[in-house]
């Protein structure tokens, strides 16, 4: 059940919203064996202007994605595939053939089982069937 929020920055088209959102939704389920049907992609695009990287505004795309899962549950061999295939989308997605900024992050936060959950239950109380 992992989320995941992406920033963008500059302002992209919103049609490819939705291929970005296929594109890592098939990603975190090969990669780190997540469902896809409850897998969230939350996107946020942001003016340039509003993103500063070493107190400049970038000037090539640039984004960051974070990624939540479950604690313990995928090994660090698939995090560190995970983080190097969804920069490489991203800047095939987004950077229109050009790098990303190098200040771009895909970031893999673990949580406890105890301490989110979906559908109003807990990872951990999915795991003893409570």
């Amino acid at each position: 059940m992992p989320t995941l929020q992406l920033r963008v920055a500059p302002l992209q088209n919103p049609e490819k919203y939705a291929a970005l959102a296929q594109a890592l939704t098939a990603l975190t389920a090969r990669v780190l064996g997540k469902r896809p049907e409850v897998t969230v992609v939350v996107i946020d695009d942001l003016p340039q202007a509003r993103w500063y990287i070493g107190a400049a505004a970038p000037a090539q795309a640039t984004a960051l994605l974070e990624i939540d899962i479950t604690a313990g549950t995928n090994t660090s061999a698939q995090k560190a595939e995970f983080v190097a295939e969804a920069f490489a989308e991203l800047e095939r997605q987004l950077g229109a053939g050009k790098p990303l900024a190098s200040a771009s992050y895909v970031v893999v936060r673990e949580l406890p089982a105890t301490d989110w959950g979906y559908g109003g239950r807990t990872q951990a109380a999915r795991r003893t069937g409570l």
